[in-house]
């Protein structure tokens, strides 16, 4: 007993232990493309300045580390590496910290590549350091794509460094604070999404994707949540409706297309949030577990044909099997007369003496 119980403690510990002995293990390489790693200087851990405790947990934050790598003479250049326990956190990590630097007016170069994210200094697609830079991000990673929900939202008259994508409360809730400016106030002026971040459903799984838009003067914010299944997206429709009603937001409504639910914040006009609701990059699609195939009757003929051939092969089938049974019997009696069948002294018959004949009991005919 004893045993088996240090046992699962000890693949108890292996499997928690793990994700964060594998981000322990990830060895910097000495160059990148032109740029030299600091001998002097080993990979040190470093505090996710811009991301808060809570929102780094919601996100699955492992650990963070950074490198110094000198470029151009004594230029030192930091380069921070994130890494998480899957993509969707690192995802939720990479819109909020892109968003954080741009207002910050910090030019960092962001690489987000599966369940990493790399920050460094601006760093053009077109220099020679750059191809290397996320060769080696790559090699690093799980190799898992970003969550597809962040391909739905439409690119035309998107404003810049608007997405936010929410795998929780926390983060739902975060983003919509920094989004708010105006778009989201209610008929008191007043911002209040509690409720509907405690409606959405994120302990079902739900997923959330955020970002404002602007044409001309009409402008709104778009709020996309999607589920694992529709019925759990036609479940929490009915209550984010509820929310949204109790927190007087003015919305077009909530419209659900499969397993993702649309909801367009304070349209300027309803005209303009059917056109961007009509944008969203989401199709359904049914797949069978089994193929399919097309069910045809045969022709008349051909069943009437089967019919006479099965018939006629079932008489031939039964006068053989007679003409056999009854020929063996007959056969029988004729070499062994009395002996196998008819034996008298076994047999007697009733008979009721109709005519002149003698009654034999032995006789059977």
């Amino acid at each position: 007993m004893r045993t088996g119980t240090k046992f699962l403690l000890v693949f108890a510990a292996i499997f928690i232990l793990t994700p964060i002995l594998r981000a322990a293990d990830v060895q910097w390489p000495a160059k990148l493309g032109d740029w030299t790693a600091d001998p002097s200087q080993a990979s040190k851990s470093a505090a996710p300045s811009a991301l808060s405790d809570a929102l780094a947990k919601e996100c699955g934050l492992i650990s963070v580390s950074t490198k110094d790598y000198r470029a151009g003479g004594n230029r030192t250049i930091p380069v921070t590496l994130y890494q998480f326990k899957d993509s969707s956190g690192a995802y939720e990590a990479y819109d909020f910290l892109r968003a954080r630097f741009g207002l910050m007016n910090v030019y960092n170069t962001l690489i987000i590549k599966g369940n990493v994210i790399l920050r460094m200094w601006s760093l053009p697609e077109n220099s020679p350091e750059f191809p290397p830079v996320v060769a080696w991000v790559n090699s690093v990673s799980d190799h898992v794509a970003s969550p597809p929900i962040a391909t739905y939202l439409p690119e035309k008259n998107k404003e810049f460094l608007t997405e936010r994508y929410a795998l929780g409360a926390l983060g739902f809730q975060q983003a919509a604070t920094e989004l708010q400016s105006g778009l989201l106030q209610n008929s008191d002026g007043k911002v209040d999404l509690t409720s509907l971040a405690a409606e959405a459903g994120f302990e079902s799984h739900a997923e959330a994707m955020l970002a404002k838009y602007k044409s001309g003067k009409d402008q709104a914010t778009l709020l996309l949540i999607e589920y694992p299944t529709p019925q759990l997206a036609e479940l929490h429709l009915r209550h984010l409706q509820r929310a949204l009603a109790d927190a007087k937001l003015t919305t077009s409504g909530i419209e659900r297309k499969g397993s993702l639910l649309s909801i367009v914040l304070a349209p300027t006009s309803p005209e303009y949030a059917d056109k961007l609701r009509s944008q969203v990059n989401y199709e359904t699609s049914v797949t069978w577990n089994e193929p399919s195939q097309t069910a045809t009757d045969p022709p008349i003929m051909s069943t009437v044909v089967k019919i006479f051939i099965a018939t006629g092969v079932f008489m031939v089938v039964t006068i053989v099997i007679g003409i056999a049974f009854g020929g063996v019997r007959i056969i029988t009696k004729r070499l062994f007369p009395g002996k196998v069948f008819d034996r008298k002294e076994q047999i007697e018959v009733l008979q009721l003496g109709l005519t002149g004949k003698p009654i034999d009991p032995t006789d059977l005919y």
